[in-house]
Order: C-alpha cells, then structure tokens, then sequence
C-alpha cells in the first residue's frame, strides 16, 4: 500500500504564533511620567560597565497607562555608533502589544547632544509609530553622569 504524501502548500509553512506572557503585575510595573522617569528607568537597566565603553540602543515598551511593560535591547555597536533597525524595534514593540515607546542610547563619549543621525532615526521612527498607532513618546539620550531627552527639548 502506498503512503500518500501531503504536499499542499499549507504544509509546507512554518506556523507563525504570537505570546507575551508578563509575571509581574500591571500595579507593579513602573510608570513612566516624565523624562526623568524615563532615564531612571532605563539606567536602572543599563550595564553601567559598558555606557562609557559602547553605544547601544534600547526601547522602553509601556502600555497604554506608561507602565512599563519592558525594556529591548536592540543593538550593541562599537564606540561611534550602533545600528537601530525599525523592523526590530516595531516587532517587539507589536510583539508586547505596546501602546508608546521610548527610544534610548547611549553616547559614550560623555556628549548629550544628539547627532543629525539620531535626530533623522527618531524622526522616521515616529513617523513608523504613527503607521502602527504606536506612540513614540521620546528619545532619550544616556551617559555616566545624565540625559539628554528630545521631547523636553521640544526635538519630537
């Protein structure tokens, strides 16, 4: 007896599943209100040894009452730079069902101000969030010693 063989395309696909599972509770989540918040927040969650060593690029993820939902490391790079792909940022962005975000780097030179770079990457970045009704709150910008955020300074 001959075994047929199931060749539809269907099962030929890989099955794409979606969970996000959070242990800590809504009432416990830290709440984001301001900037400062914000850089407490993600320095809390910075490994301190690096700040001044690499450049990295993180994401807070808040529900639609600015908890926070958690943080997304999306790159590690070298002195000058690392690379922030909006792919990766709204995948998990979507992924935690996220209502706003807010983008963060650090500089480990010890400079605050934000680079033509980094102003043109929030920019396309909020207009991607607009596209997914998810809101980019702010970009903020890490070192040693404080932060730099654009929405205070009116650059969001």
């Amino acid at each position: 007896m001959e075994k047929k063989v199931n060749t539809s395309a269907s099962s030929r696909l890989a099955e794409i599943k979606l969970t996000y599972r959070n242990r800590v509770k809504p009432c416990k989540r830290p709440q984001v209100t301001c900037s400062a918040d914000s850089y407490n927040v993600l320095k809390a969650g910075w490994d301190l040894g690096r700040i001044e060593f690499v450049e990295q690029f993180k994401v807070l993820l808040l529900n639609r009452a600015n908890r926070v939902l958690g943080i997304y490391e999306v790159s590690t790079g070298g002195i000058a730079g690392t690379v922030a792909d909006p792919k990766l940022i709204f995948a998990a962005a979507l992924k935690a069902c996220a209502s706003g975000i807010i983008l963060s780097h650090n500089h480990p030179s010890g400079n605050l101000k934000p680079s033509a770079a980094d102003l043109q990457l929030t920019k396309k970045l909020k207009q991607g969030g607009e596209l997914l009704d998810i809101a980019v709150l702010d970009h903020i910008i890490l070192t040693g010693e404080g932060y730099y955020s654009l929405a205070d300074e009116g650059l969001l």
